[in-house]
Parts: C-alpha cells; structure tokens; sequence
C-alpha cells in the first residue's frame, strides 16, 4: 500500500481527494498538510512514497516545498494538483523533480491513474500542460547550438506535432500510433529532456 500526503490549503478540497484517492486499495492518505512547510516536516518525520502537492499556498508554495523535498528526499514521488494551467508552474516544479503535473480539472480516475504512473517511474502530465510545455521547449531548443540529448525520428515528430497545436488524438491518427503510445512518446520525451 502507497502512502500518500495530501498538500493542499483548502480543507474540503483535501477530504475530496481523501475520499477520491481511498476508492483504491492500494492508495492511503496517512498524512494532510496546508502548505509546503508542513509537508517538509511530515515527510522528514514519517515514510511517505508520494506527495500529492498543490501550487499556490500560504507560508511556503508547492514550487518551493518540491525543491527543497527532492533535494533532501529525491525517492519520494510528488505529483503537482494545481487549477493553474501555466507552463512557467509546469516548467519550474518538473525542471525541480516533480514526477507529473496533473490539473484539478482532471477526472478522479485519471487522478488514481497518474499516481501509479508516477509509482511506476512515468512522468503523467495533463494534455493541457503538454500543449503548453512542448511548444516552450521546442522554443529553448532553438536558441541552443545542438540537442543535448538524442531524440528518435519519431520523437521528433511528435514534438513537431504537438507545436502545431495537435491533440493526442490527432497526432495517434497521423502517426498511426495509439493515444496512449503518443503519451509514452511524449513523457519519455520530456524525461530526456528533463527542461535543461
């Protein structure tokens, strides 16, 4: 059983996801915080495998706690929860070691879903995010003498798609690949990457 802290400043919104995350028996919410500070001292005190991190809290905000958590925890999971659609959030909490960035709009069972893809070693990331996050770093590359690392063809297609504004969907359809290898494509992308 995976043990999960739940961070985030709002009281009802944390019972909800108690509830949503419980419904799998493989998943316990052993530990709640309100701020990134408080997640700190939980996870120095007790065995957590995954943080379930909010962005925006007050005392210390979720980019913070997640950099100061894998610099000192670097095994323990953390999953970002935000409503904020916003690749510089994206960019920051993954370039710091969050494992995925998950938007509250989200259904609960990709929601139990993304958990145990960050348990697995996967990168889930919210289609929104990756629209937003792939075009910025196809930006970054361009400013850059040569690829740091080496992309497949096919990865580079699909990174080429996914700049012009392609749905998963869409881009399965033209590469006549399934959505959910066009998702693996995509996190084994970014894990290459991994925003240098």
């Amino acid at each position: 059983m995976w043990k999960i802290l739940l961070v985030e400043d709002q009281a009802i919104v944390r019972q909800g996801l108690k509830v949503i995350l419980e419904q799998d028996n493989n998943l316990q919410v052993t530990h709640e915080a309100e701020n990134g500070e408080e997640a700190i001292d939980i996870v120095e005190k007790h065995l957590i495998d995954l943080v379930l991190m909010d962005i925006r809290m007050p005392v210390m905000n979720g980019i913070d706690a997640t950099r100061i958590m894998k610099r000192k925890w670097p095994h323990v999971k953390i999953l970002i929860l935000t409503t904020f659609n916003d690749e510089q959030y994206a960019m920051e909490t993954l370039r710091d070691g969050a494992n995925g960035f998950l938007l509250k709009t989200a259904e609960s069972d990709r929601l139990i879903e993304a958990v145990y893809s960050c348990m697995k070693g996967a990168m889930p990331l919210h289609d929104e995010v990756v629209a937003k996050v792939m075009p910025h770093l196809l930006e970054q590359k361009k400013t850059k003498q040569e690829l740091p690392v080496t992309l497949t063809e096919r990865e580079l297609k699909v990174i080429q798609l996914v700049g012009e504004g392609l749905t998963n969907k869409e881009i399965a359809a033209g590469l006549f690949l399934s959505v959910g290898t066009v998702k693996n494509q995509i996190t084994q992308i970014l894990q290459k990457n991994k925003f240098t």
